[in-house]
């Protein structure tokens, strides 16, 4: 087996790097937290890696006070403390009841995500509740929330898991937002987000290592130029030129646009149109920066996402100035600060003295904003619209927390969708190759072959997606190449 990498290094988007120069912290530079890599992958690869699980859920200040709203895995009373000091104790139990449905939906799910598609009656019955289905199924996400819970908060924490690079409003009818939340409250079984030890990296460099283990050859800098249904391979090598390969069977880790232009003429299926939500900041911090909740620790309140300006409505009212084509103000954010959990990414100096990097991830910021001609502009709009967002509830600037590199330059690097879509190759700059399918086919469906059984048809026989475009692809999860090694196995 050949693997060809269009990049100078392998890993694609699960990559760790030292972004800023001569501090010695290894980054995860694109993606950051890991749920839906399946421990059987993990097991049946035999891959030395560990992922950490993390005590706090979430930190949401309540937009204008000194207040937030601290949900804290193992301490249920302080939870309710917590759910009670923003106004939102009604809240608390139906939170309780609410994850308890999602706990099911993933309980149930998610071992099928290693086996061949379902069929949609399938999926209903093996749900076993009615309600369960029509809910999350059926009903746009925003209704469910709206009838759960009172509280803008509350029901704004709930709603994010819906939008993570997607584009959507609450209620929209073609189910986007459901079909996101679906993918991020079954991983594992449970839902939870879990950091890698080592970085994102460590990931990467677990399967390379499997793979090379296994016989697969790779060659990177071979950026693919074309193929040809019959499985005929022309990439560019740089300096060592052209070259073609022929392949029994081509696994693409592309999106079904990219796949489309390659095939030149002989698209793989139509594509709908690839359109990520985010932009990605990453910092690094000489200590993390006070709250103005003075009674919860950043150790805390960053231990979990923390959740910036995203309320319902405030996430309501940044889709439509999106829409309008202008940067939402406050922009809704997450963060997460990798090093509370695993400080190995930082060299010992940096850890002696207290340093952390955070990760920020914003919503509600499409691809559509930006253009070859204006990233630079927005890339930097961008970034001070985070550091606005998060300055708004610190109590001091983030800025005074940052470090600076060995060139003097303070510590913050801003990755936005057309970033992504230069560097990476991914269309639109989603980190889902595109929008996203059930984990299930319909009941009229076509299932005939292995590769459509598996998720994985391009509508040509010799040529499978492995990536996150395939179906139950979704992004650091391995599946669309697990799928489409059993594809191909199945095939013979």
């Amino acid at each position: 087996m050949l693997v060809l990498e269009r990049q100078d290094h392998l890993g694609g988007a699960a990559v760790s790097a030292e972004v800023f120069p001569g501090t010695g912290a290894k980054l995860s530079r694109y993606s950051y937290l890991v749920s839906l890599f399946p421990q059987r992958i993990i097991d049946d690869l035999g891959l030395d890696l560990r992922l950490i699980r993390r005590r706090y859920s979430s930190y949401t200040p309540l937009p204008g006070t000194a207040s937030g709203l601290l949900v804290d895995n193992e301490d249920a009373q302080a939870t309710r403390a917590s759910f009670e000091a923003v106004g939102a104790g009604s809240d608390f139990d139906a939170f309780g009841r609410f994850h308890a449905r999602t706990g099911t939906i993933a309980e149930r799910l998610w071992p099928i995500v290693t086996q061949p598609l379902p069929r949609r009656s399938e999926v209903r019955s093996l749900l076993g509740e009615d309600q369960l289905w029509t809910d999350f199924f059926e009903r746009p996400l925003g209704e469910v929330i709206e009838a759960t819970f009172q509280s803008d908060l509350v029901r704004g924490i709930v709603l994010t898991d819906g939008l993570i690079s997607t584009f959507a409003r609450a209620g929209q009818e073609d189910l986007q937002q459901n079909k996101c939340f679906l993918y991020h409250v079954i991983g594992g079984g449970t839902g939870n987000w879990d950091v890698p030890e080592g970085g994102m990296g460590a990931v990467s460099g677990a399967l390379e290592k499997a793979a090379r283990e296994a016989g697969v050859q790779f060659r990177t800098s071979a950026e693919v130029t074309s193929l040809s249904p019959a499985g005929d391979v022309t990439y560019d090598g740089g300096a060592s030129g052209k070259a073609s390969v022929h392949g029994e069977y081509v696994l693409a880790n592309v999106s079904p646009e990219v796949l489309g232009r390659l095939l030149e003429g002989s698209p793989a299926r139509p594509a709908a149109r690839a359109e990520g939500a985010q932009a990605k900041v990453n910092l690094l911090l000489k200590r993390l920066p006070r709250l103005k909740e003075a009674g919860v620790a950043p150790e805390a309140a960053f231990g979990g996402t923390f959740h910036i300006n995203e309320a319902y409505s405030q996430l309501e009212r940044a889709y439509a100035e999106a829409a309008a084509g202008s940067v939402p103000d406050p922009l809704p954010a997450e963060i997460y600060c990798h090093t509370l959990a695993d400080p190995s990414i930082l060299p010992d100096g940096l850890r002696q003295e207290g340093a952390h990097t955070l990760t920020v991830f914003t919503l509600q910021t499409p691809h559509r904003l930006l253009s070859e001609a204006n990233n630079d502009r927005l890339r930097s709009e961008l970034q001070q619209a985070v550091l606005d967002s998060l300055n708004s509830v610190l109590a001091e600037p983030v800025e005074d927390c940052l470090l600076t590199d060995s060139h003097g330059r303070p510590c913050i690097e801003t990755k936005t969708t057309l970033d992504l879509e230069n560097t990476l190759g991914m269309s639109g700059g989603s980190i889902f190759h595109g929008p996203l399918s059930w984990p299930f086919a319909e009941d009229d469906e076509a299932l005939d072959t292995p590769a459509q059984r598996w998720g994985v048809a391009t509508g040509h026989e010799r040529i499978l997606l492995c990536g996150a475009g395939a179906r139950r692809g979704g992004g650091v999860s391995g599946l669309g190449g697990h799928n489409a090694a059993m594809a191909l196995l199945e095939q013979g």
